[in-house]
């Protein structure tokens, strides 16, 4: 027994009759006739009485009908799944991201993505951008958000999908909160929370102060940086952060921008073997706004 017999079966049993069903299934009717007669052959069962008009349900017939239906449906979920699969409509994909992606990033890509493929689940963890590269070469995670440049950008497919600007984080009661811009170099003497020692803004920010003349008086270090704009907030010191961070910043905590830009970069990350599944999450993460650059403007 095979689903072409259970498709006759099933739509002989709508029709009863053969001429009738023969044309539903875009067939000739002898065949028809013979394929019916081997399913009953196999079953050792009458599922027809023949007459006349037509043909009509032996009691055998009917009972077997629901379950032949069913079979034919569950089929079609198979089939279904699997075109799903195939397409990247349908599975897990892991994705590591950087804190930084909570403000703006993956309140753009998440619900656009999930509005397309509702069929995907989507297991988010947070991470630093070295880690989120090391998880991808592991096989751990299958697309990462992370702040670039990267290490070993050559092993992985990386697209730029945001580009920001560094800001300062300060207490609204601090001086510089009430400035328009601030140079980096007044900050040379202001105690600094920084990244911690495996991450891509620590770097950032380490050459933006080499660069203005100075180095940093680090007071605390923090792994992501919402934790760097809770540090501020509780007066611990200043910090360099992401301009988008400035919707999430807690209260009583103001960005201000620098007055020579310092450029960052977000992106997209998987490995270059990933499937349709990653690849319509990268498409997701990439067609709202190419490379779109994020500012704080000016008070």
């Amino acid at each position: 027994m095979d689903l072409r017999q259970l498709r006759y079966f099933t739509t002989l049993a709508d029709t009863l009759n053969f001429h009738r069903a023969a044309e539903r299934l875009h067939m000739s009717q002898p065949p028809l006739t013979v394929a019916i007669r081997k399913l009953e052959e196999e079953l050792g069962i009458r599922l027809f009485i023949r007459e006349t008009r037509g043909v009509r349900l032996t009691e055998a017939g009917r009972a077997a009908l629901p379950a032949a239906r069913a079979a034919l449906e569950q089929a079609g979920r198979v089939r279904a799944a699997a075109t799903h699969a195939k397409l990247g409509e349908s599975g897990t994909i892991a994705v590591g991201f950087v804190g930084s992606a909570i403000s703006v990033v993956l309140p753009r890509i998440v619900p656009a993505f999930r509005a397309r493929f509702p069929h995907v689940d989507l297991r988010l963890e947070e991470m630093t951008s070295v880690s989120v590269g090391e998880a991808l070469m592991a096989g751990q995670l299958d697309v990462g958000l992370v702040r670039l440049p990267m290490l070993r950008p050559e092993a992985l497919d990386i697209s730029v999908i945001e580009r920001d600007r560094l800001a300062v984080a300060v207490s609204d009661t601090h001086p510089v909160a009430r400035q328009s811009v601030v140079a980096l170099p007044e900050l040379a003497s202001e105690p600094l929370l920084l990244h911690g020692p495996v991450s891509v803004l620590r770097t950032v920010v380490l050459l933006a102060c080499q660069r203005a003349g100075f180095t940093p008086r680090i007071a605390q270090e923090a792994t992501q940086v919402p934790t760097l704009l809770s540090l501020v907030q509780s007066g611990l010191g200043l910090a360099l952060v992401p301009a988008s961070m400035a919707p999430i910043a807690p209260k009583g905590v103001v960005l201000v921008p620098l007055a020579e830009p310092v450029e960052i970069e977000m992106g997209v990350a998987c490995r270059r073997d990933a499937g349709p599944l990653v690849g319509n999450f990268v498409a997701v993460a990439r067609a709202p706004a190419d490379t779109q650059s994020i500012s704080l403007g000016t008070k």
